[in-house]
């Protein structure tokens, strides 16, 4: 079996928050990512999904554990391995607006990256900036306008152009299409799907819309405060979820058909997701689980392979065998 192109073993990100709080946002999570592949990341908002992205391509510093891209820890590089580092594992960043340069024209915005790594210049950095606005579905006469001048489907367009310029290997999409109208949200799906097959591309693609993410992704992971909690393929996921939390997280989505809209059962969670400041004992996820027992409590559950390549963490199944016996350090 090839080696994982992303290998992520029990990552931890906190912040020191005052003298004695510290915000565990990234608090043991371990998967890996094989190359060409789309893994799915869902969680409500503030459960840490956005802190391991980040964490991953050293925009913030690791509190411990490891990421490893071919190979190389990424926060053990020295700057001019980082560098080469930088090339291959790129950003889509959420607010299309926000994170491009409101005083430069699309031209150098998306070549920002070419003149970082040197890669062209003079005419052929200008052909390289319109074969990326075409790939993306945008065109030539667009490289000297400014960034408000376009839609926010257009703009999301653009920063996946510049994450493009350098050739990376893998990408980071942190939620890129929630900061858009429903309409639109599709095309950029359908554009980031086809780059993957096209170009070879690795995603971490990072939602909290479980029914779009079903759409992409070729994996799912969900988070919940800090944790991931269950790990498997797409398909499985939808057709037997095991942990709790992911069931309610499904049953949320809605139905086109009213009659099984109507029929169906919804679980509604009870109180607000806790403080990251001060999480739950044992499973993070027993305050609000329907299923909670006394030993949730007491003890944090282990993420086990229950079924081939379907991991979760939760004392339910502690009755079962895992097809591997033992809690898995990444789940490739």
């Amino acid at each position: 079996m090839s080696e994982p192109l992303l290998e992520v073993t029990d990552l931890k990100k906190h912040f020191a928050i005052r003298k004695n709080q510290t915000l565990k946002a990234v608090d043991g999570v371990s998967f890996a990512i094989k190359k060409g592949e789309m893994l799915g990341l869902v969680g409500e908002s503030g459960c840490g999904k956005s802190t391991l992205g980040r964490t991953i391509l050293r925009l913030y510093e690791r509190t411990s554990g490891s990421v490893k891209f071919k190979g190389t820890d990424v926060h053990k590089t020295g700057q001019k391995q980082a560098k080469t580092l930088n090339r291959s594992m790129q950003m889509i960043f959420q607010d299309p607006y926000a994170s491009l340069n409101p005083r430069s024209v699309v031209m150098d915005i998306i070549a920002e990256g070419i003149d970082i790594h040197q890669l062209y210049t003079g005419s052929r950095r200008k052909e390289k900036v319109y074969e990326l606005l075409q790939t993306v579905g945008l065109g030539a006469e667009h490289a000297n306008r400014y960034p408000h001048e376009f839609s926010g489907g257009q703009r999301q367009r653009i920063g996946i152009a510049r994450a493009l310029a350098v050739d990376p290997e893998f990408i980071v999409a942190d939620e890129p299409i929630s900061a858009l109208d429903v309409s639109i949200q599709e095309q950029i799906v359908n554009l980031l799907r086809k780059l993957q097959r096209e170009k070879g591309l690795t995603f971490l693609f990072i939602a909290h819309d479980l029914s779009m993410v079903r759409h992409i992704s070729d994996r799912i992971g969900v988070m919940y405060l800090g944790k991931l909690v269950e790990l498997t393929t797409s398909e499985a996921l939808y057709k037997n979820p095991l942990h709790p939390y992911t069931e309610a997280l499904l049953s949320a989505i809605p139905i086109p058909d009213p009659d099984l809209e109507d029929k169906r059962e919804q679980i509604l969670l009870k109180g607000e997701i806790p403080s990251p400041l001060s999480p739950p004992s044992g499973c993070v996820f027993r305050t609000r689980c329907p299923k909670a027992m006394e030993r949730c409590a007491l003890i944090e559950p282990q993420m086990l392979e229950y079924q081939p390549g379907h991991f979760a963490a939760c004392h339910l199944y502690e009755g079962t065998t895992p097809k591997h016996g033992e809690a898995a350090a990444t789940h490739g």
